[in-house]
């Protein structure tokens, strides 16, 4: 971990050296993980900004972490100061407002020693208060969200091995949760058992609830909830985890329930799907443009096309991230400019959905960009090939 957190932590000085970002603050939780290695309450941190970071590209890391936990900073590399995180957000209460004007004079305190005036600082994560009050201290203000996104795009060897480990365990738990897709229990009781089996493996936690048996398979995007799975159901899982040192997993299975061979038409359903994920799949290439990708993607039937899913293929690292790369569209330009390469990571996503046969087959695997091409990461077996 001490090796991963380092490589991170060049990574982000590098990136900012490149795009002449002097400093950057943030208060997102998982930039602030990104940056330093330090977890704390990661999922209570995403309600509100209650831990900071100042990064000085030529100077200090200072983090100001939540009253209380301050020690759990000690013996990290990757952060020269620990400070007690001030209440700046309305539910901090009334003074709230004055806990802001100071501590937007700290950060300057801190940064006057190696910035040049004017002062730039690249801020993301927190409210128009406090950007107000930064720029009164005399910042200039731009996005620090850009910094972390080029940063985290390509992976580190170090990552690398990090989201394998994660993959390893993730793949378990669909196992896990695959033994008890049973007739008869609740959606949220086969959800529960991905999500013990996740954190009883030091994963994080579950970024949503995306799982869905018989009618609730189409349309997709419907979480887990008390539906009933019947023999013979169809039953989708899409991983979203957040696993071991943080990292995401994203891949998603649709299995059968019970004993009972797959209907025709449902099997004709996972067909497609599957025959889209792995044309796309192939595809993959560095310095493949990403228009260029989508152009080329499998086509899928007009009379489906309305119900498929968003994007054909998306990054993912400390959680899903750039590039979300859209399905094309003749009539209209590309939105999306830039290409694969080296060292990222990509999700290729597949949603096969049919009103009249009232079921849909969600399908996705996470790949590796390698010099060669790409590199399956989500092992775990298809219908199609079991």
């Amino acid at each position: 971990m001490s090796a991963l957190e380092g490589a991170r932590s060049s990574r982000l000085r590098a990136v900012m050296a490149e795009l002449d970002v002097p400093a950057l603050f943030t208060a997102d939780p998982i930039d602030i993980a990104y940056a330093t290695g330090v977890r704390n309450m990661t999922v209570y941190s995403m309600m509100g900004a209650v831990r900071f970071l100042l990064v000085v590209a030529d100077g200090p890391t200072v983090l100001w972490e939540f009253g209380g936990s301050e020690h759990i900073v000690e013996g990290r590399d990757t952060v020269d100061e620990v400070r007690t995180a001030p209440g700046v957000t309305p539910s901090s209460g009334p003074g709230h407002l004055a806990a802001i004007d100071g501590f937007a004079a700290e950060i300057a305190d801190v940064c006057a020693d190696h910035i040049g005036a004017p002062m730039q600082l690249a801020v993301e994560r927190v409210d128009h208060p406090v950007t107000d009050a930064l720029r009164l201290a005399g910042f200039t203000l731009t996005s620090a969200t850009d910094v972390f996104l080029a940063a985290r795009l390509i992976k580190r060897p170090e990552e690398v091995s990090a989201m394998r480990d994660a993959m390893h365990r993730v793949i378990d738990a669909v196992d896990a949760t695959r033994a008890v897709v049973e007739h008869g229990r609740t959606e949220v009781e086969v959800w529960s058992e991905f999500h013990r089996h996740l954190i009883a493996h030091d994963g994080e936690y579950v970024s949503t609830r995306l799982v869905q048996a018989g009618e609730r398979t189409f349309p997709y995007f419907q979480e887990a909830g008390t539906h009933r799975l019947a023999d013979g159901d169809l039953f989708c899982i899409d991983t979203d985890a957040i696993g071991l040192g943080g990292y995401g997993v994203d891949f998603s299975r649709t299995f059968v329930c019970g004993d009972k061979p797959m209907k025709a038409a449902h099997r004709s359903l996972h067909d497609m799907a599957f025959d889209q994920l792995r044309h796309n799949a192939s595809l993959l290439a560095p310095g493949r443009p990403f228009e260029d990708f989508a152009a080329n993607c499998w086509t899928v039937p007009d009379r489906l096309a309305p119900f498929g899913y968003y994007c054909v293929a998306h990054g993912l690292g400390l959680s899903g991230e750039y590039p979300y790369v859209p399905v094309h569209d003749p009539t209209v330009a590309y939105p999306l400019d830039g290409r694969f390469e080296a060292g990222m990571v990509i999700c290729v996503e597949s949603y096969i959905g049919d009103p009249h046969v009232g079921r849909g087959v969600k399908l996705e695997d996470q790949y590796l960009i390698t010099e060669g091409g790409a590199e399956l990461m989500s092992t775990a077996p298809h219908l199609s090939s079991v």
